[in-house]
């Protein structure tokens, strides 16, 4: 854990730096070649960014959560495939087993999760279950001392590389809703287990999801992640963090289309002078820059209330749908400050107009998340 300003500063400043010398200057690579350089994982395996969130007995960095949001916020100036790749380590593929895992479960994944050499995989959508995830239609049936899984994932982030993977899958047939989902962790070689084919996507080229198979594929007792029926319980936990971590990855590449979109006003001339000079030029820059600054705020706010031992779940969702919003408003005025330009490969703001789409969508539509803010707030009037 960093215990006091100057450590966190030390730490954000070395991120910083990693940043802007290493990954900011290999973006436009990485998205053609749809591949991060080992030597550059290898770089974020030795500064600690795979095990953030990890305690520290177990070879993490234990960070409070507010000081995790603050490493993203830095982290997300570069292409946000870099924070994908370590993403699940740090959050959904992490925390299932840091809340609910045995002696034995936290002792042989964590510290290889904290260190990079173990990518982890949270394996929760399907088909047909993607918004309604308590629908879910794979099933893990008991056999011979263990569960028998069956069924498909998709858009499962990093399953290429994933060793591990959080499964939910429904144990209970007969019961259709969230009690008859239990939670799962599969190891890559498991035979049934069969990874599908990255798909090609409209960004975040980098960062990779596929389908996960399940054909016949046999798990002992041990892989059972808590007791059966907590599946769902255990991974809405997880999205609570989860959420607001997203909205800090949105923070961080709003500011970063800021910055680009100012120097490129300021450098651009048009009639003479600077485009910044221009009025709704400028109008555009200042709405983008004080989303950014309220979505900073939110993001800030709703990790040292988690931090306090106190429900997020509805700010988690008021910080993933604002964040979310405003990172694709920003992205869309970076590219129109542009001009032509911004809709070429030339510059950042056209890919990071790809990239950011997805936050929208990714770990709870907007649609989801206005659903879950607004019966909160009912459920919280109903018990005043």
């Amino acid at each position: 854990m960093i215990r006091d300003e100057l450590s966190l500063k030390v730490m954000l400043d070395t991120v910083s730096q990693f940043v802007k010398e290493k990954l900011i200057p290999i973006e436009y690579e990485v998205s053609e070649k749809d591949s991060i350089p080992e030597n550059i994982v290898e770089e974020m395996r030795k500064l600690g960014l795979f095990g953030l969130s990890i305690p520290e007995e177990y070879g993490g960095l234990d960070l409070t959560f507010e000081e995790e949001v603050n490493v993203i916020f830095e982290l997300c100036h570069a292409s946000s495939v870099f924070r994908s790749l370590i993403g699940t380590n740090v959050g959904i593929g992490s925390l299932g087993i840091i809340f609910k895992g045995t002696k034995e479960q936290k002792e042989k994944y964590l510290p290889k999760l904290a260190s990079g050499e173990l990518i982890a995989s949270f394996a929760l959508t399907e088909p047909d279950a993607g918004s309604d995830a308590a629908s879910i239609k794979t099933t893990a049936i008991r056999q011979d001392d263990g569960y028998v899984l069956n069924g498909t994932k998709r858009f499962i982030t990093n399953a290429p590389e994933a060793g591990i993977f959080t499964v939910f899958a429904r144990t209970n047939p007969e019961e259709k809703k969230a009690k008859g989902v239990s939670a799962f962790l599969v190891e890559k070689g498991v035979p049934g287990l069969i990874i599908g084919k990255p798909e090609k996507k409209m960004g975040q080229q980098g960062g990779h999801v596929s389908d996960v198979i399940f054909d016949n594929c046999w798990v002992p007792e041990s892989a059972l992640l808590g007791e059966e029926g907590e599946g769902f319980k255990i991974a809405m936990k997880e999205l609570d963090k989860s959420r607001t971590h997203i909205a800090a990855i949105c923070v961080g590449a709003a500011e970063r289309i800021i910055e680009e979109s100012l120097r490129y006003a300021v450098a651009r001339k048009q009639f003479g002078e600077p485009i910044a000079n221009f009025q709704l030029i400028q109008a555009m820059l200042a709405d983008s820059k004080a989303e950014a600054y309220a979505a900073h705020c939110m993001v800030l706010e709703t990790a040292r209330k988690y931090d306090e031992g106190k429900s997020i779940t509805m700010e988690s969702s008021c910080c993933k749908l604002f964040a979310a919003e405003m990172a694709t408003r920003v992205a869309d005025r970076g590219v129109q400050i542009h001009g032509g330009y911004g809709y070429t490969r030339e510059y950042a703001v056209e890919r990071f107009y790809r990239d950011v789409r997805l936050y929208r969508v990714y770990e709870g539509t907007s649609q989801i998340q206005q659903i879950i803010i607004a019966r909160n707030m009912i459920k919280s009037l109903a018990n005043v």
